[in-house]
């Protein structure tokens, strides 16, 4: 069980894994910690936004929207590959998923099909959105797919876990396709080349 990394922690170890970082506002203490308990954290979660705009993507995941309120994340991977920090501890990002899904991250083993929604995801994975349609059609730039790579791989530096422990929503959540554009199986790859 691991405790979640204090937010000055989680700045430095993703400055350290070299990704370009922009802080908004008070992130360090955005968070919805007054709904629910956040950790024992267990992994990194990655979603797309389904948005167009950075700056409009970035006040959306901080801020929410109409029955879901912010933060929506704690970092948001725009397209140029900055890692805008929104929130820190619980954040509404992950929802409902499969706790068998939850025992195999925890074991770092393959991931069973996702076909509950019984526990509460926002309490134990940090989470990333990054800004794409969502449609399979909106590219991913490299410098993107870098930040994801290495904000993945900070994480799981500090807690000591391997690339198994980075999922996306598509593989918590049943009925989620996000992220759509590229397969957690070749991004995994990456981190765990990264984190070699």
């Amino acid at each position: 069980m691991a405790s979640p990394m204090p937010a000055s922690r989680f700045l430095q170890r993703l400055r350290d894994e070299g990704a370009t970082v922009v802080e908004v506002g008070d992130w360090e203490n955005h968070n919805r910690n007054h709904v629910g308990p956040w950790g024992p954290v267990h992994g990194v979660m990655i979603h797309h936004t389904v948005t167009k705009g950075s700056a409009h993507t970035v006040e959306l995941c901080r801020n929410g929207y109409e029955g879901l309120p912010g933060p929506l994340c704690h970092g948001v991977i725009t397209k140029d590959g900055r890692v805008h920090l929104v929130g820190y501890g619980r954040a509404n990002h992950a929802g409902l998923g499969d706790d068998d899904v939850l025992r195999a991250v925890i074991a770092e083993k393959a991931l069973p099909p996702d076909n509950e929604a019984n526990t509460d995801g926002n309490r134990h994975f940090y989470g990333f959105e990054c800004e794409n349609l969502g449609d399979g059609q909106d590219p991913w730039p490299e410098p993107q797919l870098d930040a994801i790579e290495r904000v993945s791989a900070a994480v799981c530096r500090h807690h000591g876990w391997t690339e198994r422990s980075v999922i996306g929503h598509l593989e918590w959540q049943p009925g989620k396709v996000d992220p759509r554009g590229f397969t957690m199986a070749w991004m995994r790859e990456r981190i765990l080349e990264r984190l070699k």
